[in-house]
């Protein structure tokens, strides 16, 4: 009787990022700017990769599946985000908070899946240099691309959709800049333990399989580059895999900070700065990372501005 007279939460409140108003736009307009920058950096590289000849390989292929990721992670957060540090709170009722779970659990999901088969395009190109064209043709790396993104979509909508299920009856506060699985399952009036499990046994191996297929491949691409006399062969490797190795520890060391081993205590100000890192830093990064240390971007970038000042 007492959990029906309370009243049943359709409207959450999320605090965001507090602080004084000078400082909040001061964030604001940071934040506006790397919005703005990460969708210009990764909608560039989409266009690069598709305009250019040199640029059509699996290793680009790949490339672009992880700009999209990136792009729909950011247009998930951030624009929410920013309307909270002009607003000092924002208001989002519980179908529109369930809505931006699912997309950005999903897209992590999927960038997580994209990393992976990016390290396995690496192992096979270095390790399997003869067979690498047979292995990675344009129909296996659309069976690999697509695999990703259905893998991601589906399982997390199983996820969503039991969060969905749980009754909200107290605090609708979320103090945080958007709707995560965890504040919302701290908030829930019904026993989330099912919940919990389910997501463990869901979320575990996205996370466990791809540690390992990363591991294992760069555990044998050392030991190939290693092993090969030619210093030319060597400095080809590892430029080729550094870019995604920086990616790949960024990403999966703020995530597992996170998620997989939280600091006992973790206080929520850097709860809030770690989710900040692969939300809004990472997705910037990545087009940089990848274009600043690869010389075909960098001369499909040249062609295609000496393009535009002919015009």
């Amino acid at each position: 009787m007492k959990q029906k007279n309370q009243t049943v939460v359709t409207t959450f409140i999320l605090l965001g990022l507090q602080g004084p108003i000078n400082i909040r736009m001061l964030l604001f307009i940071l934040f506006l700017v790397i919005y703005c920058m990460t969708i210009c950096g990764n909608l560039l590289i989409i266009t690069l990769v598709s305009s250019d000849k040199n640029l059509q390989s699996p290793m680009y292929f790949f490339l672009t599946q992880l700009s999209i990721s990136d792009i729909i992670i950011s247009t998930d957060v951030v624009p929410y985000m920013l309307h909270i540090l002009l607003n000092g709170e924002g208001n989002i009722n519980f179908i529109g908070c369930i809505i931006q779970l699912y997309f950005f659990s999903a897209s992590e999901t999927s960038d997580c899946l994209i990393l992976t088969v990016m390290a396995y395009d690496r192992y096979v190109a270095i390790c399997k240099p003869l067979h690498y064209v047979s292995i990675m043709n344009r129909g296996h790396c659309m069976k690999l691309a697509f695999l990703s993104w259905t893998l991601s979509f589906s399982i997390i909508l199983i996820d969503s959709i039991t969060t969905a299920m749980l009754h909200f009856c107290g605090s609708n506060i979320i103090d945080h800049f958007f709707c995560d699985l965890v504040p919302l399952l701290e908030l829930s009036c019904s026993d989330t333990k099912i919940v919990k499990l389910e997501v463990s046994l869901l979320s575990a191996p996205l996370l466990l399989i791809p540690s390992i297929i990363i591991l294992f491949s760069y555990i044998n691409i050392l030991f190939t580059v290693l092993t090969t006399s030619s210093n030319t062969v060597r400095q080809k490797a590892f430029s080729t895999c550094s870019s995604h190795l920086t990616v790949v520890s960024l990403y999966y060391g703020t995530l597992f900070s996170v998620y997989a081993l939280p600091i006992k205590g973790q206080s929520l100000r850097i709860s809030k700065i770690l989710s900040l890192i692969y939300t809004v830093f990472t997705p910037l990064l990545n087009p940089f990372i990848y274009s600043l240390r690869n010389k075909d971007i960098k001369k499909a970038l040249q062609n295609t501005f000496s393009k535009i000042c002919v015009f």
